[in-house]
């Protein structure tokens, strides 16, 4: 998660591009994705757009997300989904996936 944050947003908790906020950079389609995980387990808890400025929320969210979207834990795939969705490409994430995993070594 931190080599992702580091490509995300250089650690920056206050950055902002477009719809994608936060260290980790997330999108209200995340958020909302997060919540209909958490409905569905019966949860009360629910997170907000303004968590995506929270690390700790913002990686809960991340956690919750892969539990869901990556039960085999696949680093690959966490990785390549976090940039380019759940249809991601392997060309078209290559260059961010090199990155985290540069960041990694």
């Amino acid at each position: 998660m931190d080599a992702i944050i580091q490509v995300e947003s250089e650690g920056n908790p206050k950055a902002v591009s477009g719809n994608s906020c936060g260290a980790m950079q997330i999108t209200p389609i995340l958020v909302r994705e997060c919540n209909n995980i958490l409905k569905r387990r019966k949860s009360k808890k629910r997170f907000k757009l303004s968590d995506r400025f929270n690390v700790a929320k913002s990686k809960e969210m991340f956690i919750l997300f892969q539990s869901v979207h990556n039960p085999q834990n696949s680093i690959e795939q966490a990785i390549r989904s976090w940039n380019g969705g759940l249809r991601y490409s392997i060309k078209g994430t290559q260059r961010y996936f090199n990155k985290v995993m540069n960041l990694l070594k």
